[in-house]
């Protein structure tokens, strides 16, 4: 089970990318917002949902206060609501992209999200176009914090892992899971009393699209893009992050 997760062949970067603060506080807020709206609740102990999102602030740094007036404002029934549409398309060089918004204007995001596709050279698919070439997993972020991750495979194996990745020198864990085991895993850290650093359904790809680094590059541009913008919660890519294109990448950082 330990060793070198499939997942990080294809992410890029992502703890610096979440290292965008107002990015990824405004990320949280809005799932904050849908999750308060979502369960009629604004306490974590009657919400579980709220309570992964509170988990997610935390991973992120995000203060007490802006958690605070994010669920106060969520539970103002005033407050636009919000949608969660998803987009299908292709980067340059084919490379399959999934991304996941939350929105109060669907018009917007819709023409925002196909404006990037056509610059950067991708183009905006129908539904369904490359949904299939992904599943829907549980990501789990853990901080090792002393723990000793060979004891802990089996109580992990327990609770669903599936993958189990050992980042010693960041002193992280990854845990990868089916999506119907989500919930599981939540329960098996609360029971071994770990907080995650962050828990997410991800999508993952089954097949990887390998290309050179320039062209890698044109298509990492479209997703960077995407990233960026503030209807955009996550963006997910089919793109095999070989050895050669990290070391370019990390060259430009």
């Amino acid at each position: 089970m330990a060793g070198h997760n499939k997942w990080s062949k294809i992410k890029r970067k992502k703890g610096a990318q979440d290292a965008k603060r107002s990015k990824a506080f405004s990320r949280i807020i809005k799932e904050i917002t849908v999750a308060v709206r979502e369960g009629n609740s604004g306490d974590p102990d009657f919400n579980p949902r709220l309570r992964l999102a509170l988990s997610n602030a935390k991973g992120v740094n995000m203060p007490k206060e802006n958690v605070d007036r994010a669920i106060k404002k969520a539970l103002d029934s005033g407050g636009a609501a919000l949608i969660q549409p998803t987009y299908e398309g292709y980067a340059p060089g084919g490379v399959a992209v999934f991304v996941e918004c939350t929105t109060d204007n669907l018009n917007r995001t819709v023409s925002s999200v196909r404006a990037i596709f056509n610059k950067r050279g991708g183009n905006l698919a129908t539904s369904g176009s490359v949904d299939f070439l992904f599943e829907r997993k549980g990501v789990f972020l853990l901080d090792l914090d002393g723990k000793v991750p060979e004891e802990l495979e089996l109580e992990l194996i327990d609770g669903g892992a599936e993958e189990i990745d050992v980042d010693r020198e960041a002193g992280e864990l990854t845990v990868t899971v089916a999506f119907e085991d989500f919930g599981t895993m939540q329960k098996k850290l609360d029971d071994l009393s770990i907080e995650p650093k962050s828990a997410n359904v991800e999508r993952i790809p089954t097949t990887t699209t390998t290309l050179s680094v320039s062209d890698a590059k044109k298509a990492l541009a479209l997703v960077d893009s995407l990233e960026e913008d503030d209807d955009v919660q996550n963006v997910f890519h089919n793109l095999e992050m070989t050895d050669e294109l990290e070391a370019a990448m990390s060259s430009e950082d």
